[in-house]
């Protein structure tokens, strides 16, 4: 074992002691052994500093690696991880324990490994720092890491720097996406200073106006100024930027060579954290194009691409303004519908060639022809419409709608041939024709075709009021349709009886609408509208089929009497009436046909009264009677009397209501009685009001009557009360007939 240098300084002085010496000697030898031993514990002193302060700089070594701001690996060649501090275990997302003698290499991406591994092999080899930018995973993150490697520690391994670039590496990329849009957006960009200075510009920017990067650069973004927005334009512009910090919208600007053009523009004002405006940022599009197709495209929407007039579009925009105009200054307007006549026969024998040029020139003399404020427009094939503006009437018209007919009639040379056509040309006036835009067209095509029936080569005007009873039968028709339909329809009875007996002989079945709006309305309110429509036949054969039906019921009470029912001379007309007639009793077995009575108005106008005779002989086969209604005021009473079977005459109400103050009617009702007998007829008299008025019917030898003297149409319910009640006035029973 060595022993040491203190230990063998005293055995030194020991064997010195053991041998001979001299007191003084001796003295002297222990004198310099103390010093000897005061020096070496002072050597012992300062190496036992020594090793303090190295324990102590090893401390704060490996505090300072521990807690470094900056993650350091310790690797060897292989890339193993020896060791690591706290911010390298961080940066990794591990524990420092699970790192440790890993691979460092396993934790960069697959594109960097290559990059990572020649890194770490001039690190060894060069001795010389290295430095590397590599991609590595960190949990479920990647992470761009910086990588600086030093290997003068230790010639087995070398300790590496690594910072996280995340962040600048992401920054540079969104600085280099950036660049890359400034300098490829189709969108041009300019960038000002506060003051409104061009500090810079994209290539679009250049292409779009013409200037260079150099050219523009400095100048003040009024270079471009075309003129064509008005200072106030400006105004609104700075406005919006000053308090909303934006502005968009569409611009007129210049080019450097002077051409405008359109553009798309946004200003956006860029402020500081003080919200002071650092620069404005525009971003510009060239729409010259887009609104240059758009022309096109709204110039096709609204003209015709042949004659370049307005089509029907445009011309329904203009017709709606003008009427509104109208409606304003209570005006008056004309929609003309132009027809070319015999333009078919040049189109056949020459070709749709010379029919385009022949339709552009007659359309150029159509238009010439029209006031500047008037509007011709083409609509299809060789049909126009002309919307004539400011008449007072129609008057006022016509000068412009012989010029028309003119321009369409003059002849046209084409091909070295002479052609010619004329104008059929239909008239409205607005707002004497109330209707829309659209009807108003429609209703001068209506004329336009009467214009052709009555000749061509002219003018006609609409007719509103024929148009509005047209509207109105219409309207009528549907009306009467839906209440069938909806069972709206019902029959009243009106009794007739023998004055002078005072039996009931029958009831006349009237029809009533219980219109859910205007309340029960009577015949003349309806029926004279749809006289001659097949509406009528169906409503027709709905009164006789429900008179039938109400017969049946009346003879389950034991009520027989015979009903009457009006039939109109249409109905009466048709070809199968009789067949029909036949099948509606069929439909009925139980009654009687000898109790069903058709009315015939006698001023029914009867076409064919040999057809009609046979038609009612072929009734009274069947068992069915015939009356004549409201005689004495029709078109033929005698020709009627002698040709047609009806059995009964009834005198017209007007005659018997005024018999006892006018002796014309007086005579009247005197003839008819006499006709009656003469003719072997029986008389009924209507509208008997007063036992007067049935005491001069029953001297005059009228025995039959009907009135609201005895009773006025009643429902069916009503019926059987009133015939069990009803009596004759007694005067009447005594009266001698003359």
């Amino acid at each position: 074992m060595k022993k040491s240098k203190s230990e063998q300084l005293r055995q030194s002085a020991k064997a010195r002691l053991q041998t001979n010496t001299s007191p003084a000697d001796t003295q002297k030898l222990v004198q310099a052994l103390q010093v000897q031993q005061i020096e070496l514990e002072m050597q012992n002193d300062q190496l036992r500093e020594a090793r303090d302060a190295k324990d102590l700089a090893l401390y704060r070594f490996t505090e300072l690696f521990d807690f470094a701001p900056v993650a350091y690996f310790a690797l060897d060649r292989d890339s193993q991880i020896t060791q690591l501090n706290l911010k390298g275990a961080s940066l990794l997302k591990l524990e420092r324990s699970k790192v440790i003698g890993r691979l460092f290499v396993d934790y960069t991406t697959l594109e960097y490994r290559l990059t990572f591994n020649d890194f770490l092999t001039k690190a060894f080899d060069t001795k010389d720092n290295q430095h590397c930018e590599i991609l590595v995973h960190a949990g479920e993150h990647i992470l761009w890491l910086s990588l600086e490697a030093n290997t003068g520690l230790a010639a087995t391994e070398c300790l590496v720097a690594v910072i996280d670039i995340t962040a600048r590496k992401q920054a540079e990329a969104k600085l280099k996406r950036a660049a890359s849009v400034f300098s490829h957006t189709h969108e041009g960009i300019m960038i000002t200073d506060a003051t409104g200075t061009i500090t810079e510009v994209n290539e679009t920017f250049t292409r779009i106006t013409g200037y260079t990067a150099e050219e523009a650069l400095g100048e003040n973004p009024r270079i471009l100024k075309s003129g064509r927005q008005s200072q106030a334009f400006y105004a609104e512009m700075w406005h919006s930027i000053s308090t909303e910090g934006h502005w968009y919208g569409e611009v007129w600007n210049r080019r450097k060579n002077g051409e405008i053009y359109a553009e798309i523009l946004t200003i956006s004002a860029v402020k500081n954290s003080a919200d002071l405006v650092q620069h404005y940022v525009s971003l510009s599009t060239d729409i010259t194009q887009m609104k240059a197709y758009r022309g096109q495209l709204k110039r096709s929407v609204h003209f015709d691409a042949l004659t370049n007039l307005p089509n029907r579009v445009l011309l329904s925009d203009r017709l709606n303004r003008a009427m509104v105009q109208c409606q304003r200054s209570n005006g008056s307007l004309a929609v003309a519908f132009i027809d070319l006549d015999g333009f078919k026969a040049i189109n056949d024998n020459h070709g749709h060639n010379i029919g385009d040029e022949l339709l552009v020139i007659l359309s150029k003399r159509m238009k010439e022809a029209l006031r500047e404020e008037d509007t011709l427009a083409r609509i299809g094939g060789d049909k126009f419409i002309a919307v004539m503006v400011e008449l007072e009437k129609i008057e006022d018209g016509e000068p412009v709608l012989q010029r028309l007919l003119k321009a369409a009639a003059d002849p046209v040379i084409l091909a070295d041939t002479s052609m010619q056509v004329s104008a059929s040309i239909g008239v409205t006036l607005y707002p004497q024709d109330g209707a829309d835009a659209e009807q108003l067209m429609g209703h001068a095509d209506q004329a336009m075709y009467s214009a052709k029936q009555a000749g061509k080569n002219r003018y006609h005007l609409f007719d509103t009021a024929k148009n509005r009873a047209v509207k109105t039968q219409r309207q009528s028709i549907g009306d009467v349709r839906s209440a069938l339909q909806r069972s709206e329809f019902v029959l009243h009875y009106q009794p007739k009886v023998n004055m002078r007996t005072g039996t009931v002989v029958g009831v006349e079945a009237l029809i009533r609408w219980h219109h859910p709006v205007r309340g029960i309305l009577l015949p003349l309110d309806y029926l004279p509208v749809i006289e001659d429509h097949d509406i009528s036949l169906k409503l027709g054969e709905w009164v006789i089929n429900t008179a039938l039906s109400q017969r049946c019921q009346w003879l389950s009470s034991g009520i027989a009497i015979p009903i009457s029912v009006n039939i109109s001379a249409y109905q009466l007309q048709q070809d199968n009436f009789a067949t029909r007639l036949a099948l509606l009793l069929a439909a009925h077995p139980e009654v009687d046909p000898r109790c069903l009575e058709l009315e015939i108005l006698e001023t029914s106008a009867l076409s064919d009264i040999g057809k009609v005779s046979a038609t009612m002989e072929a009734c009274h086969k069947l068992g069915v009677r015939f009356a004549f209604d409201d005689f004495g005021t029709g078109y033929s009473s005698l020709t009627y009397l002698k040709r047609l079977p009806a059995y009964l005459i009834k005198i017209d109400q007007s005659f018997v209501r005024h018999m006892l103050v006018d002796a014309d009617d007086l005579a009247i009702i005197e003839g008819i009685v006499g006709l009656a007998k003469s003719f072997k007829r029986e008389v009924l008299a209507e509208g008997v009001e007063t036992i007067a008025h049935g005491l001069a019917l029953l001297q005059l030898g009228c025995e039959l009557g009907q009135g609201y003297g005895i009773a006025r149409p009643m429902p069916a319910a009503e019926i059987p009360q009133w015939i069990s009640s009803w009596q004759a006035d007694v005067s009447w029973q005594t009266v001698n007939s003359s």
